[in-house]
């Protein structure tokens, strides 16, 4: 049996978030090219709004970073988005957290949300789920 491919563009999820890998270590002179990377990123048809940033490589956490993640997201603000982080250490969400710049992390839930398919309580009569 053989099938005939189909003709046009291929099927895109246009909800899907533009990744944007942060080099490490980080340096004062790669943010501004970062700053414009995520302007262009969100500029983009079917950005969604949301620039992923990979922070998995960025290096070791220090002021450096939060002043990098700091004015990332001040830049998508700016052009009508936000920017999320994957793969974070957790002593950068720390420092974030210490320094007071609160940025959505991939697989996390959000703040004052349960966690999907969890009840806070449980009342009497209520169907199993």
């Amino acid at each position: 049996m053989s099938s005939r491919g189909r003709s046009g563009l291929p099927v895109v999820d246009a909800t899907t978030p533009a990744v944007l890998v942060l080099p490490g270590p980080v340096t004062r002179d790669a943010v501004p090219r970062l700053c414009a990377e995520v302007r262009a990123r969100l500029g983009a048809d079917g950005a969604g709004g949301v620039v992923v940033c990979d922070a998995a490589g960025i290096g070791p956490p220090g002021l450096g970073a939060v002043d990098l993640l700091a004015r990332l997201q001040l830049t998508a603000k700016r052009a009508g988005g936000r920017i999320r982080l994957r793969d974070p250490d957790p002593a950068l969400c720390a420092l974030l957290r210490l320094v007071g710049l609160a940025l959505d992390v991939e697989g996390q839930v959000e703040e004052g949300e349960p966690a999907c398919r969890v009840q806070e309580a449980v009342e009497p009569g209520d169907p199993a789920l």
